[in-house]
């Protein structure tokens, strides 16, 4: 599943910088930092730990080292928020507005991705109590 996984979103980066330069194109060569490095979210957040961990299963007992669903579940949600944040942050960048709107959207993002983080802390205390 990891490896998986982190294919997917390898292909959500090259998505991302696609849809960043086909935006930069239209909008007569205008950039934002923001909508840049949106990339990252699913580079980093995905692709690399998602490489990391099946990296880490490969080496440690599957066992203690599972991925639970709800945490999976979570944790993508995080980061597909994070990064809806960022190329929304671009757009309006380069229109020259903002909105407050953004800023609750990269908290849930935040928020989505420390649940996952407790999610999967829970589970794995629980698979090594058995």
């Amino acid at each position: 599943m990891s490896v998986k996984t982190a294919v997917v979103y390898f292909a959500v980066s090259i998505l991302c910088i696609v849809i960043t330069n086909v935006y930069a194109l239209y909008g007569h060569g205008i950039r934002s930092d923001s909508m840049d490095f949106m990339f990252l979210y699913p580079f980093l957040g995905g692709t690399v730990v998602f490489l990391l961990t099946a990296f880490l299963t490969l080496r440690l007992p599957e066992r203690l080292f599972k991925i639970s669903r709800a945490g999976y579940n979570l944790y993508n949600s995080g980061i597909a928020a994070l990064t809806s944040a960022g190329m929304l942050t671009g757009i309006m960048e380069i229109a020259g507005t903002g909105s407050k709107w953004i800023q609750y959207i990269k908290v849930a993002g935040i928020v989505l991705l420390a649940a996952a983080a407790v999610c999967q802390t829970a589970a794995s205390q629980r698979r090594t109590r058995r």
